[in-house]
């Protein structure tokens, strides 16, 4: 009985030095609805406090190289994440592919574009403006890119491209309507908050390279210890879950 105390005050410590902490995540767009209720689950559970960062991928290493003072940066590919581990800028060990992600054409409610016929339809007359990430620092840019040119539409489409800064500003152009269709995160589409906004295909997946997706805490992070225990309860079996609801595919179901 008495050793049980002893860890209930030693547990009830830790978590009120964490409870002082602020942890600072650098996510990629895509994960922008799923991050944030991992987040608030997280702080809840931690008492420690979650302050997230959104935008694409590329920019976010840019920043990391230039010494930006995140804790955790949530990449939408391996390869960002891989290239700071091969510069010395993350924590050793740290690196971990947390899930595969997917795309898919969208519509909104308000557009002509029958996303249903998948991308083939893109070439219609009703599909003026496309939106895609930025391949220049999307990974879902590049991803939507790869779809078309295997699809054999890349030549046919290009001029109609409307480049969004991250993924989550592509979905905005569709939603908004300064975009007839576009090559979204399947995560945004399945978000809450986009349920009934619009109409999607979901991208054959051999039509482009796995996103596969990770994340790595920075080295030069000042709570390392709290970063641990975040990027821990990503890999529990309730985030996994979470993940998959967002239509990724966890490492698990990969294997």
């Amino acid at each position: 009985m008495r050793i049980l105390s002893i860890c209930v005050a030693l547990l009830a410590s830790a978590l009120q030095v964490f409870a002082q902490e602020s942890l600072t995540v650098a996510a990629a767009a895509d994960l922008q609805p799923v991050m944030t209720d991992i987040a608030a689950r997280f702080e809840q559970q931690s008492g420690a406090r979650v302050k997230l960062s959104f935008g694409s991928s590329g920019n976010f290493f840019a920043q990391i190289e230039n010494g930006a003072p995140y804790d955790v940066f949530f990449s939408a590919d391996v390869d960002y994440p891989t290239k700071l581990q091969a510069a010395g800028l993350i924590e050793p060990g740290s690196l971990y592919r947390y899930a595969t992600g997917k795309i898919a054409l969208w519509a909104s409610e308000g557009s002509t574009v029958d996303v249903s016929k998948g991308l083939s339809i893109l070439g219609a007359d009703a599909a003026k403006k496309i939106a895609i990430a930025n391949p220049a620092h999307a990974p879902y840019g590049r991803a939507a890119e790869a779809a078309l040119k295997s699809a054999g539409l890349w030549d046919s489409v290009s001029s109609k491209l409307v480049l969004g800064e991250n993924i989550a500003q592509t979905a905005q152009f569709v939603q908004s309507g300064n975009a007839d269709v576009g090559i979204v995160a399947l995560s945004l589409v399945l978000a809450p908050g986009m349920k009934g906004k619009g109409r999607y295909f979901a991208v054959p997946q051999n039509l482009y390279p796995p996103l596969q997706q990770a994340a790595v805490i920075l080295k030069d992070s000042q709570h390392k210890n709290l970063a641990r225990m975040f990027l821990q309860f990503v890999k529990s079996n309730e985030i996994a879950f979470l993940l998959r609801q967002y239509g990724f595919s966890s490492e698990e179901t990969e294997r």
